[in-house]
């Protein structure tokens, strides 16, 4: 059972199919990581030990997938009978009627959900420190945030609570916490996987998972994704994902850039990431240059900041059924943010979805000459807790500092493309720096090939972090 903690899913299937392990068996394993490891980076804020058991017991084999594979949500997901609370005391009673289009898939493919992972207040931060829970520690420094929002579904991968959780993603909330805590984060194109209808955040946000391996994130996002209620959609790839993972193409025409395209500084260990990642794609036969698409930083900015805060402002003050929002249910951030969303107008709401559009066009045109844009995923290693969501000022101090810190991932919900954020680097103080590599609009195939070959090159499935490297054994 020590190894079934460190396995990626793909090969716990395996296990299943050959007999050597039980679904059920699989589920309590789980279970019991949960116990050892979780109190010390509280990762799984929402149990249901019976539900996950009882579906452990009556699934049956129809080669799916995934089968028998134990998973996390996110604290927002939507799943019949439990708990969405969205991190967020406003919300803390609400329970979904109903499973999400996404969560149904997730069922189909053979995953059984075994729990909730925590995330910041409605998603907002790039740390996960709700008031609510309390604050989720990454496992390769308890010192340090597991990033956010998906922070919960992270660490809880990062350790081998899991080898797949949920995550969505409006502004980097699947590569944010994958960067730091050492995993793969996929945010795939606008559309691709199905997302409830109201939700998407004026196109920002897309849903996937966070995984140890490549291949688990190519094999579900195969078993997730097709159009759904009448949203985006996206062409269907040329041959599966999970093809792609083992394509080996030479050639790709990669670019590479260690500036902000929002203009902000960025660490010495993520420009050394970065580096070291153009080096490992050349040497792998790919053509490497220093580049990136012609995109103006400042309206940049200021259309992320326009359509986030409109929607978000709008999101919290339709969540509840009580009328006016009651300001002491939700944290001074949240509220500070809802006051700015307010603030704004239609004619500032649509020069905001302008900007996006115009992001994606010059997005496209550089995508016409390379397949791939490599970037630091992060603007600096994993920041303590605290840095981001309690900040000395005014509660807005703590998005003015997130802004800083996910300097390079907003770019692609922006322009609805596909990006990755890789563990391909660790600094020396033994931290996690992930690099991003963001394709053209529908291509994840690009990504999923390119990210096949450096696993390959430079593998770390073997890297573990002290908390849970141990707690197997315990």
């Amino acid at each position: 059972m020590t190894d079934l903690a460190w396995m990626d899913a793909i090969d716990l299937v395996a296990m299943v199919r050959q007999r050597e392990v039980t679904a059920r068996e699989l589920v309590e394993a789980a279970l019991a990581r949960i116990d050892a490891v979780d109190p010390a980076i509280n990762a799984v804020v929402t149990r249901f030990d019976d539900l996950a058991l009882h579906a452990a017991e009556t699934v049956e084999d129809r080669g799916q997938p995934f089968f028998g594979v134990p998973y996390l949500l996110k604290e927002s997901a939507w799943m019949a009978g439990v708990r969405a609370s969205s991190a967020s005391a406003l919300l803390r009673d609400r329970v979904a009627d109903s499973d999400s289009e996404l969560v149904r898939r997730y069922r189909e493919a053979g995953l059984i959900a075994v729990g909730k992972a925590n995330m910041p207040e409605f998603g907002i931060l790039g740390t996960t420190e709700p008031s609510l829970f309390g604050p989720t520690r990454n496992p390769w420094d308890p010192t340090r945030t597991p990033g956010g929002s998906s922070g919960g579904s992270a660490a809880a991968v990062a350790a081998g609570l899991v080898p797949i959780a949920h995550g969505g993603d409006s502004g980097g909330s699947i590569r944010i916490p994958a960067s730091c805590c050492g995993i793969v984060g996929l945010k795939p194109s606008r559309g691709r996987n199905p997302m409830p209808p109201g939700t998407d955040v004026g196109g920002l946000t897309a849903q996937h998972v966070l995984t140890r391996s490549v291949r688990d994130s190519a094999a579900l996002l195969d078993a997730t994704a097709g159009p759904y209620g009448g949203g985006p959609w996206v062409p269907p790839p040329r041959e599966t994902f999970a093809a792609a993972v083992q394509r080996g193409s030479t050639g790709l025409r990669i670019a590479f850039s260690t500036e902000s395209p929002f203009g902000f500084p960025v660490h010495a260990d993520c420009v050394a990431a970065v580096l070291d990642a153009a080096a490992l794609c050349a040497s792998l036969g790919h053509v490497v240059n220093e580049g990136g698409p012609d995109l103006d930083g400042e309206r940049l900015f200021e259309t992320f900041d326009l359509i986030w805060t409109s929607e978000l402002a709008s999101w919290i003050s339709s969540a509840t059924k009580e009328g006016e929002l009651d300001r002491s249910l939700v944290e001074p951030l949240s509220w500070a943010i809802v006051e700015v969303g307010r603030s704004r107008s239609a004619a500032d709401y649509q020069r905001g979805l302008a900007g996006a559009q115009v992001a994606a066009a010059a997005a496209a045109s550089f995508h016409e000459q390379y397949d791939v844009w490599l970037t630091p995923t992060l603007g600096a290693p994993p920041v303590a807790l605290g840095w981001l969501a309690q900040p000395p000022d005014d509660p807005l101090q703590a998005y003015r500092r997130d802004a800083e810190f996910c300097a390079f991932t907003p770019v692609a919900n922006m322009t609805g493309q596909p990006a990755i954020s890789l563990p391909l680097f660790w600094n020396e103080d033994g931290l996690p720096i992930g690099v991003q590599c963001t394709a053209a609009f529908g291509a994840e195939e690009a990504l999923f090939d390119l990210a096949g070959q450096l696993d390959r090159a430079r593998p770390w499935a073997g890297l573990r972090p002290p908390i849970g490297a141990d707690a197997a054994d315990r």
